[in-house]
C-alpha cells in the first residue's frame, strides 16, 4: 500500500483526496497539509486522515511514501523538489511552474532522483475519449495528422471569478491553454516553432481593465508544417466547453463536439435538448481517477510515466512565448 500525503485542499485538491481516499487501488490517504483550518477539518472529519499539518516541510517527515501537490501554482517547483530530495514521489498538478526558471530547477530534481516517480497531472491524456482518439492516430486510422483545433471555454456562470483572478493570473492563455497546448504537442508528435495569438472582449470590460481578454486565440506552426489552432474564452453560456478536432491526411478525429452531461436527451417545448457539464471537475472526473491510478502504478510496479517534467517546461515554454505573441501583435519564433 501506498502511503499518501496531500497538499492543498481547494476545489481540486478535494477531488484528488477524495480520489486517493476510495477510489485509487493500491493507495492510502494517511496525511493532508493546508494553510486552511476548514480544509484541514474536511480532511479529519470527512476523509478520516489522522495526520493533518500546516507546514509542507513537516509533512514531509511524516510516514509517507509519496505526496500530491495541489497547492498554488506558484509553489509547485519549490515542493517538487523538497519533497523528491526527502525521498517522497510526486504527483503534481499542472502548470508545472509560473516561470521557465522555476520549471528548469523541478527539472533538475527530477533528474536528482532518478528512482522515484514524478507524475504531472495533464489529467486530459487520461479521459478515456483523448486516450481513445490517442490509440487512433498510433493505429493510423486517420493517416498522418497535421491540424489540432482545441477550444476551453469556462460557464459564463463562473465569470465572476475570473474577473477577479485576472489581474494575477498571468493573462488568458497562461491561465487556460496549458491542457490545449498540450493536447496539441501530444496529438501532433511534435513543437510548435512560431506563434501568432489576439483576443477579444465584448461582454465584461473588467478584462480589458485588467490588460488581459475574455476570448483569446492562438494559432501555431510547427517545422513539418503542421498547424495548431487554440481558443480558450470565460463565458459559455451553456456550460463548460471543451471540444477538440485532430485532422489528418485519411480522416479526422472530433472529441466532444457537444460537451454533454450524459447521453439522455430531452425533448420539452425548448426543443430536443442535451445538458450539458458545468466545470471541470465533472467533465474530467474519471480521467483525474485514472492519472492517480497511474502514478500509484508506476510507484508500485517501478516504472515511468509517459507524462514527464519536460512536458511540462515544454508547454509552459509555449503558453508564455503565445502570451508575449498576444501582447505585440506579430507572430513570435518559440525559443525552448
Amino acid at each position: 500500500m501506498v502511503k499518501v500525503g496531500i497538499a492543498g485542499l481547494g476545489r481540486l485538491g478535494k477531488v484528488h483526496a477524495k480520489n486517493i481516499s476510495v477510489g485509487i487501488d493500491g493507495a492510502q490517504l494517511v496525511a493532508a497539509c493546508s494553510i486552511v483550518p476548514a480544509e484541514l477539518e474536511f480532511a479529519k472529519e470527512n476523509l478520516k486522515v489522522e495526520q493533518t499539518f500546516t507546514d509542507f516541510d513537516e509533512m514531509l517527515k511524516s510516514d509517507i511514501d509519496a505526496v500530491a501537490i495541489v497547492t498554488t501554482s506558484g509553489l509547485h517547483c519549490g515542493q517538487i523538489a523538497k519533497a523528491l530530495d526527502a525521498g517522497k514521489h510526486v504527483f503534481c498538478e499542472k502548470p508545472l511552474g509560473v516561470t521557465v526558471e522555476e520549471c528548469k530547477m523541478a527539472e533538475a530534481a527530477v533528474e536528482r532522483h532518478p528512482e522515484k516517480v514524478f507524475f504531472l497531472g495533464f489529467m486530459r491524456r487520461f479521459d478515456p475519449s483523448y486516450a481513445y482518439a490517442m490509440e487512433k492516430i498510433k493505429a493510423g486510422v486517420i493517416g498522418k495528422p497535421y491540424m489540432v483545433k482545441a477550444t476551453g471555454i469556462d460557464p459564463e456562470a463562473l465569470v465572476q471569478g475570473a474577473i477577479k483572478f485576472a489581474p494575477t493570473s498571468g493573462g488568458i492563455f497562461i491561465d487556460m491553454a496549458i491542457h490545449d497546448i498540450d493536447l496539441m504537442r501530444w496529438f501532433l508528435g511534435e513543437d510548435p516553432i512560431e506563434v501568432y495569438a489576439t483576443g477579444a472582449t465584448f461582454k465584461h470590460p473588467e478584462f480589458k481593465a485588467a490588460n488581459d481578454d475574455e476570448t483569446g486565440v492562438a494559432m501555431y506552426k510547427c517545422a513539418s508544417g503542421a498547424i495548431g489552432f487554440v481558443h480558450v474564452g470565460r463565458t459559455a453560456p451553456h456550460g463548460y466547453h471543451v471540444e477538440t478536432e485532430i485532422v489528418g491526411t485519411e480522416g479526422t478525429l472530433r472529441i466532444s463536439p457537444v460537451p454533454e452531461k450524459n447521453l439522455c436527451m430531452i425533448y420539452d417545448t425548448h426543443g430536443a435538448v442535451k445538458e450539458c457539464v458545468g466545470g471541470f471537475p465533472e467533465r474530467f472526473a474519471q480521467a483525474y481517477q485514472l492519472e492517480l491510478q497511474e502514478f500509484i502504478n508506476c510507484i508500485r510496479e517501478g516504472r515511468k510515466p509517459n507524462v514527464t517534467v519536460y512536458d511540462g517546461t515544454k508547454s509552459t515554454q509555449i503558453a508564455f512565448a503565445t502570451t508575449k505573441a498576444y501582447q505585440t501583435g506579430k507572430p513570435l519564433a518559440i525559443e525552448y
